[in-house]
């Protein structure tokens, strides 16, 4: 495993092994001194000011650059803001109006419910006989067909890190003539991305998880630069209009990526994200997954030797996997919970998965074996038993 030196560049409680960089990305160093200066130099003395003189009106694409390398998407193609959810609303209501002769939004059973939700919310609100059509993720490629408007996938699974093949799917969606819609927010800065030679339409993800932008950090959303002139947005943002102060009483959106952005940027929250992504420098995204590979094939290894009681949730084929890895228990929540408890992050997912996030800019071998010889402990000797690890929280 080529080795990643980027540890150093986080700061992790001592002791700790986070396995939920999956989740919530923990914080590089730099970030809370660069958000700091920020609210001190730029907001704090320049005021107004600093939408001209630090360039804050810039920020979401200037961010989305940094955010492209590691998608495989162009420069200037991609723009933050927003949450997640919005702009899969964003990118699926476009794309339903690039097919207005179709009438169904593909998806599967794997995908996050959050991007479900704003499908089902989407069609109730346009109330033009609109269809949801969920099938098994090994059934997408073959339930493409002349009615299909989108195929709204996310590449890996939420749940088992089981990933799609991006190229394939895409492929088999255009050729239906369907318009293809990723969301990324489990691939983002965990598995190589190439949007561009893939040819997808549309792309979103977050940034709080893989690309450590911190709770609460800005979405993002691609658009395949050839048709992005054609876009009609459906939230008709003033940022997106493309003279915002000249205040025309007409929404005439920007003619790049810019008429994706909806509302005043974050910029505090994009400052600490464009910070951490400092962190990526260097970083080739192929020896990255190749380091996480190699982890997660080595932690699968050891939890069925040592923990039979656990079943593998994921794919055992790390090319078809994402940067996770899932194990099924019926106790899978108190276990969590003691494993917290023993400074190993992971996290829960209903009914019954266990899930763990393997990140190499942060988690090395040693990480892996610690971590297992406390999961074994917690199972041989039942300590997950205790009573203060079956009190469920609100977030799992």
């Amino acid at each position: 495993m080529k080795t990643l030196p980027k540890k150093h560049a986080f700061s992790l409680p001592e002791g700790m092994i986070y396995l939920d960089g999956n989740s919530l990305g923990p914080l590089p160093k730099g970030v809370a001194e660069r958000v700091q200066q920020m609210m001190q130099d730029e907001w704090g003395a320049h005021l107004i000011k600093g939408w001209n003189v630090d360039d804050w009106m810039g920020q979401p694409v200037r961010v989305g650059n940094m955010i492209a390398r590691l998608i495989g998407a162009p420069e200037g193609s991609v723009t933050m803001g927003d949450t997640l959810s919005i702009k899969v609303y964003q990118a699926l209501s476009a794309a339903l109006k690039m097919r207005p002769d179709r009438r169904v939004i593909l998806s599967d059973s794997g995908n996050f419910p959050s991007d479900l939700y704003m499908a089902e919310g989407l069609i109730n609100q346009l109330d033009q006989g609109y269809e949801l059509r969920i099938v098994a993720p090994e059934d997408v490629a073959g339930a493409m067909g002349d009615d299909i408007a989108v195929a709204m996938i996310t590449q890996v699974d939420y749940r088992t890190g089981r990933m799609h093949d991006m190229a394939g799917i895409t492929k088999a969606a255009q050729d239906a003539g369907a318009v293809m819609l990723w969301d990324l927010a489990h691939s983002a800065g965990a598995v190589p991305v190439d949007l561009a030679g893939c040819g997808a339409e549309f792309a979103v993800g977050c940034s709080y998880k893989y690309l450590n932008g911190g709770p609460g950090a800005p979405g993002f959303i691609y658009a395949r630069p050839d048709i992005v002139g054609d876009i009609q947005p459906a939230l008709a943002g003033w940022l997106g209009h493309d003279a915002p102060f000249a205040f025309e009483r007409g929404y005439r959106p920007a003619p790049d990526i810019e008429r994706m952005r909806v509302g005043t940027p974050p910029v505090i929250q994009m400052t600490a994200l464009e910070e951490a992504l400092k962190v990526w420098e260097g970083v080739d995204m192929a020896d990255l997954r190749a380091a996480s590979i190699t982890l997660c094939d080595l932690f699968i290894e050891l939890v069925e030797s040592r923990c039979p009681q656990l079943t593998l949730a994921s794919p055992r084929d790390g090319a078809t996997r994402g940067s996770q890895v899932s194990f099924a228990f019926e106790h899978g929540y108190p276990v969590i919970q003691a494993l917290i408890a023993r400074d190993v992050i992971g996290d829960f997912r209903a009914p019954d998965i266990m899930r763990f996030g393997f990140t190499p800019l942060y988690i090395d071998e040693t990480d892996v074996r610690g971590a297992v010889d406390i999961l074994a402990d917690i199972l041989d000797n039942r300590l997950w038993d205790a009573p203060e690890y079956h009190k469920k929280g609100r977030v799992t």
